[in-house]
């Protein structure tokens, strides 16, 4: 399995560097069925059917990019990873003067630099706690937003740009894409079908911007990050395949958290802890039927997750159309909704 396999060229002016307004005006490539076909986020009640169970991710991103200094001199600090209460890691810019024992100083806190490593990433202990630095990170941090959207100076508009119409649970450091889509008219809309929305949790972590380093892809490793998956959704799920629906997840982190909750044991169970799981072709995705996507960066882990999940030769297809009818794609672009071509549990 190579890393070129999932590569694929793109024109840099299809890279969204806004989000469209309203969000549900997005278009979305509808291959729920047997073929593509060109709509809108908007039309989505009209797409599902009664009975069927969307499930989105409520995490909320914290604006983790902040300056501190050093000597009087500026370093970028991206916090990525909470370790414990106090130690975090991060990644600094530029992180090629700093040495263990630095002390940076910020807003209001200060922090120690233990530990440097690859790629410009350092383990940094602060003098202030998880929830009191986040609290702080809201007030003066900038939202730590992928390297492909381009910011001369800060976009206040990011802060709720960034953020989905579900975002309730602190800790993420990147932004469940394919929930930025949503607005309370769709929701509304979607409800009033009969269509229930539930939630999971999977705090993103900086795995989903941080490139796959070796060219066989089978011995990549991710990031750990945490999850929960409820009984109560659990028992949404049960419903919705009783009643002839199905599972819509809403974006890849609601996919794997799913996934990672099937995964030990062969069947839905609650689940919450850290996971890595990695999906790849190969993998049965159990837990899915429809997939509500952006369009993601070439050799991602992302897009090694769309192939497992729909198929070379459809992911091909899908992504051949988008690029052609001028879709726009990564984290403020365009979406689609694929279905799974695997046969998923049932109750």
């Amino acid at each position: 399995m190579k890393l070129i396999d999932y590569d694929y060229a793109l024109p840099k002016e299809l890279i969204a560097q806004f989000p469209i307004s309203p969000r549900h005006d997005a278009k979305l490539l509808d291959y729920s069925s047997k073929k593509i076909i060109d709509k809108k986020v908007f039309d989505l009640p009209d797409i599902l059917s009664k009975n069927d169970l969307i499930v989105i991710n409520n995490t909320k991103v914290i604006p983790s990019k902040v300056y501190g200094y050093l000597n009087n001199k500026n370093i970028l600090i991206t916090f990525h990873k909470s370790i414990n209460n106090f130690k975090w890691l991060a990644f600094a810019k530029p992180s090629k003067i700093l040495s263990d024992g630095d002390e940076i100083n910020f807003d209001g806190f200060k922090g120690v630099i233990k530990k440097i490593n690859k790629y410009g990433e350092v383990e940094i202990f602060l003098n202030i706690n998880f929830k009191n630095l986040t609290n702080k990170l809201f007030e003066i941090g900038q939202m730590p937003l992928p390297p492909y959207i381009k910011r001369t100076k800060i976009d206040k508009n990011d802060f709720s740009n960034y953020q989905t119409y579900f975002a309730k649970k602190v800790g993420s450091v990147a932004s469940p894409t394919a929930g930025l889509h949503f607005t309370k008219e769709l929701i509304e809309n979607l409800i009033l079908k009969n269509i229930k929305i539930s939630e999971v949790t999977l705090h993103v972590g900086a795995g989903t911007f941080l490139p796959i380093r070796d060219d066989d892809v089978s011995k990549h490793v991710m990031h750990d990050e945490w999850g929960n998956v409820s009984q109560d959704l659990i028992n949404d799920i049960i419903n919705c395949k009783r009643n002839g629906g199905r599972v819509i997840a809403v974006g890849t982190t609601s996919l794997r958290v799913l996934e990672s909750a099937f995964y030990k044991t062969h069947s839905l169970k609650p689940f919450s802890g850290m996971t890595n799981i990695f999906i790849k072709p190969g993998i049965k995705i159990n837990t899915v039927d429809l997939l509500l996507t952006n369009f993601h960066m070439p050799k991602s882990t992302l897009l090694i997750l769309i192939h497992a999940f729909a198929g070379k030769k459809n992911v091909k297809d899908i992504y051949n159309h988008a690029i052609k009818n001028l879709y726009r794609f990564y984290s403020y672009g365009d979406c689609c909704l694929i279905r799974n071509f695997n046969e998923t549990f049932s109750v």
